[in-house]
């Protein structure tokens, strides 16, 4: 087929076909300010860590007992994280974080946190494993997990789930109702 039996059938196919009119057209004459997404701090500390390399996270109040974790922020009664560590409360919602890399998991989470503090859950379930397929460097979900939440405001407290929830590979996560 030559070019010009393509323009012969394009003209062809085009017969009788009309334009359309537009006759309520917006122009947009200014573009809309952008909504800051981060906050102050968060913009520092981005700046700080692509000057300086990422920060070494403070594990200031996660406490380890033997293969499980626990934290608790000083504002919540040690009655409720007594009953959020003996699995009382009911999971409203769960992550679970299995073979996602760590950049990955971290965006993840932080969604399904900050959503579920918007949806005023109480207590949701994060399944990051145990790690016993991450070679001789050892579990990095797991250890990483605790970090980002004990960081996050929305997180009131969090405990190892009990056996029958994933155990010491899964948290049982208390969350600020907003």
């Amino acid at each position: 087929m030559s070019h010009d039996d393509d323009r012969d059938a394009f003209a062809s196919a085009m017969r009788g076909v009309k334009p359309l009119r537009f006759e309520r057209r917006i122009v947009v004459t200014t573009r809309p300010r952008p909504k800051a997404r981060n906050s102050k701090l968060a913009r520092e500390e981005l700046l700080a860590e692509s000057l300086n390399g990422p920060a070494e996270p403070s594990t200031d109040g996660i406490e380890q007992f033997g293969e499980g974790m626990a934290f608790r922020r000083e504002a919540l009664p040690k009655r409720i994280f007594r009953l959020l560590h003996s699995g009382r409360f009911s999971v409203e919602a769960e992550i679970d974080l299995h073979g996602l890399y760590l950049d990955q998991a971290k965006s993840a989470l932080r969604g399904f946190i900050v959503e579920a503090a918007r949806l005023r859950l109480g207590c949701v379930r994060v399944v990051h494993g145990k790690g016993l397929r991450s070679g001789p460097a050892g579990p990095v979900l797991k250890g990483s997990v605790p970090l980002w939440l004990s960081q996050w405001d929305e997180v009131l407290a969090f405990v190892s789930a009990r056996p029958r929830d994933g155990g010491s590979g899964a948290l049982y996560v208390l969350v600020k109702r907003r």
